[in-house]
C-alpha cells in the first residue's frame, strides 16, 4: 500500500471508530442482575435494547452521554442497557428475554408486531411526534396503530474508485467480483432494483427471487460486508472497485482523498429504524419519558452527527447534525422519493407471477450465499 493510501485508511478507519458509535465494536455497560421474568418495572427503572452507537452511557467521550443526562433530568434509571451490532443479533437477545424498549429496523418491527411483543405507542404521549417527518410516522403505522416512534433513517448508494472503473450503472456493481455489498438478507431488493424485472423490490415472487439470487450468484469472490471500517479498507488498499454504502461511509473516504464517486441510479434502498415498546411494560411512565427524550430535536441531533444517519426530526437539523441532514437530503422530497423504504417482505401479497416470498425466505436463500 503506497504513503497517501496508507493514510487513507487510517484517517477514515479512526473515525468511523471513534466517531460513529454505530461502527465502533464497543462492549456495552455491565447490566445489573435481571430481578424479574418481565421487562415491566414499576421503580422507575427501564430494560433497553438498542443498537451500538444508538444509546450511549459516555464511556467514550462526555458529548454523547445521552443515557446519564436522561436519568438525571427524568428520575428514571437505566437498569439494563444491551447494544448489538446487527439486526440477527438483536433477535437473538429478544429470544432470550423482554425488553421495555427496542430499537427495531424494518424486518424485525414486522415481526414484533406479527407476534405481538410490543404494543401501539400513544402519540398524544409523545410531545414531538409531530415533528417526526410524516412518511416516517406512516411507516411505524399499521391498521391505523403507531407501533413505533421514528428516530434515525439512512438510504443506501453505490459507489466506485473513479481512478480505476470508469462510468457505468448499478449493474456494473453486481456484475464485478470487486465489489461490496452489505451483508443483509434486505440487499436482495437492491439486487432486485438491479435485475429490473420485479416491480416491488420487497414483493418477489418465487420466480423472481430465483433470478435475483441467480444474479447474486454469479460473483463468488464478491465481498459482504458488516463493518464499514471494512470498506475504508477496501478501497485504500485497491481491493474493491465497487460498494455498497451509505452516503455518510462515501463522505468519510471522500473527505480520506479516495477517488470515490456515486454509481448514478435512478432508485435505491433505506431503512427507518424507530423505537417500539414492549407489550409486557404495564407501567409505561419512564418508558414514554426515554421516548420523548430520544425524540426531542437536541437528541436527535446527537445521535445523527454521532451514528451517520439522518435524523427523523427535522428540527434536528442544526448544529452537529446539519451535514448529516444535508448529505442526506432531508427536506428534500425529490430526492427522497427515490429511495424504496425497506419493509419485511411479506409472504402474504401476490406479486404478478405467483404469492410473494416472505423474510424467512429472504433469510434462508441469503444465508446460503454467503455462506
Amino acid at each position: 500500500m503506497n504513503r497517501r493510501r496508507a493514510y487513507a485508511v487510517a484517517l477514515a478507519a479512526t473515525a468511523l471508530v471513534s466517531g460513529v458509535g454505530a461502527a465502533r465494536p464497543a462492549p456495552s455497560p455491565t447490566p445489573t442482575p435481571t430481578p424479574s421474568p418481565t421487562a415491566s418495572q414499576s421503580d422507575g427503572t427501564l430494560h433497553i435494547l438498542t443498537y451500538r452507537g444508538y444509546a450511549e452511557y459516555g464511556g467514550v467521550s462526555p458529548k454523547v452521554n445521552w443515557v446519564g443526562t436522561f436519568e438525571k433530568e427524568t428520575g428514571c434509571r437505566i437498569a439494563r442497557l444491551d447494544a448489538v451490532q446487527t439486526a440477527e443479533e438483536m433477535e437473538s437477545r429478544l429470544g432470550q428475554r423482554p425488553y421495555d424498549l427496542v430499537t427495531a429496523g424494518p424486518a424485525l418491527a414486522g415481526r414484533l408486531i406479527e407476534a405481538k411483543q410490543v404494543q401501539p405507542i400513544d402519540p398524544a404521549k409523545v410531545g414531538d411526534y409531530k415533528s417526526l417527518d410524516e412518511r416516517f410516522r406512516d411507516m411505524t403505522t399499521v391498521s391505523g396503530k403507531s407501533y413505533g416512534v421514528p428516530y434515525l433513517w439512512a438510504y443506501h448508494e453505490f459507489v466506485h474508485d473513479s481512478s480505476k472503473v470508469r462510468g457505468g450503472g448499478v449493474a456494473q456493481v453486481f456484475a464485478s467480483d470487486r465489489a461490496a455489498l452489505k451483508d443483509s438478507p434486505l440487499t436482495i431488493a437492491d439486487a432486485a432494483l438491479a435485475e429490473g424485472s420485479a416491480k416491488e423490490p420487497y414483493e418477489l415472487s418465487e420466480a423472481e427471487l430465483g433470478e435475483v439470487m441467480t444474479l447474486l450468484g454469479r460473483n463468488r469472490e464478491r465481498v459482504y460486508w458488516r463493518n464499514p471500517v471494512d470498506l475504508v479498507k477496501g478501497f485504500a488498499t485497491g481491493r474493491l472497485d465497487y460498494a455498497q454504502v451509505t452516503p455518510y461511509h462515501r463522505l468519510l473516504l471522500q473527505k480520506a482523498g479516495l477517488p470515490i464517486e456515486t454509481v448514478p441510479a435512478r432508485r435505491t434502498t433505506g431503512w427507518l429504524d424507530s423505537w417500539m415498546l414492549g407489550a409486557n411494560v404495564a407501567d409505561t411512565t419512564c418508558a414514554y419519558r426515554w421516548i420523548n427524550w430520544v425524540t426531542a430535536a437536541d437528541a436527535q441531533r446527537d445521535a445523527a452527527a454521532w451514528t451517520g444517519m439522518a435524523p427523523a426530526n427535522a428540527k434536528a437539523c442544526k448544529g452537529r447534525a446539519r451535514e448529516m441532514c444535508r448529505t442526506y437530503g432531508m427536506g428534500e422530497d425529490k430526492r427522497l422519493d427515490r429511495v424504496e423504504f425497506a419493509v419485511r417482505p411479506p409472504g402474504d401479497c401476490r406479486a404478478e407471477d405467483g404469492e410473494c416470498t416472505d423474510y424467512a425466505t429472504w433469510t434462508k436463500r441469503w444465508h446460503e450465499l454467503v455462506k
